[in-house]
């Protein structure tokens, strides 16, 4: 089950329009301010593109990792009739703003795993929701809302902030805590075990109830290089310790409470005129 973070959006804050960006466990808001009105040879549409290889758990609470694709979005600039969002020459200014929020959690198949005889097997979930960013030279926050579409559909929330550094004009360095919270739906989904599973595990589990609340707890360590032209190179390392009821979870304990990510991608910037 590999899993995706993907943040994206267009917003209007005091005297502040800014696109998202997008990450596969984190995301660094790119805010721009509103351009004036689009001259004569001005693109329609810049955007940056990343691909590239991730590690993460097989599901929430395994200690077995797979490997999988790393895809990113961030759009940094769009021209809507007479109205431009963005900037075409790539500086950045900062502010707050609100922000688009997208994670995909792929499927959880009980056939794959010896320890997860029993349980019911969980669809792929697309959560899709909002937040609020604020980018700095320094420092960056945001507080995203989803509500999952598809393997579980109920709430979760994510805070997080960074603290950047700039060694050089070409190389941004990042790094900050992270926490993911849920609804009772959200943990009954991916950490609770019902009567009935329990039964069908023969004795592997018991019935378990997991409330809602604080999921997870972590961290992640980031960097950008900015490449000759539109090339880039994207990388960041998570961990997560799952806490409070998915901790106690007895999925969890057949695997590990510690969660840790690893993703490395390159980045292309594509800019289009219509």
């Amino acid at each position: 089950m590999h899993r995706f973070l993907l943040t994206a959006g267009i917003a209007l804050s005091a005297a502040a329009v800014y696109a998202g960006g997008v990450s596969a466990q984190g995301f660094e808001p790119q805010p721009t301010y509103a351009a004036p009105a689009q001259s004569a040879g001005s693109p329609d549409l810049i955007f940056t593109l990343r691909g590239g290889v991730a590690t993460s758990p097989e599901y929430f609470g395994s200690d077995e990792y797979q490997v999988g694709p790393d895809l990113g979005f961030q759009l940094n600039y769009a021209a809507i009739g007479p109205l431009n969002f963005g900037r075409t020459d790539g500086v950045e200014t900062y502010g707050l703003g609100l922000r688009g929020s997208f994670r995909y959690i792929g499927e959880r198949d009980s056939d794959d795993f010896d320890e997860l005889r029993g349980l019911d097997d969980v669809d792929a979930t697309a959560e899709l929701g909002l937040g609020v960013g604020y980018t700095s030279e320094r420092f960056d926050a945001f507080a995203d809302l989803r509500y999952g579409i598809g393997g579980h559909e109920s709430f979760v929330g994510e805070l997080g902030a960074d603290v950047k550094l700039h060694p050089s004009e070409r190389l941004t360095l990042k790094a900050g805590p992270r926490m993911l919270l849920g609804s009772d739906d959200y943990a009954s989904t991916y950490f609770g075990v019902s009567p009935d599973e329990a039964l069908a595990s023969n004795g592997l589990y018991d019935a378990y109830d997991a409330d809602g609340g604080v999921v997870s707890a972590g961290v992640e360590v980031g960097a950008r290089y900015d490449l000759n032209g539109p090339w880039g190179i994207e990388g960041a390392v998570t961990y997560d310790r799952l806490v409070g009821d998915a901790s106690d979870s007895p999925i969890v304990e057949q695997g590990d409470r510690d969660q840790y990510g690893l993703r490395i991608g390159i980045t292309r910037q594509i800019t289009l005129d219509f």
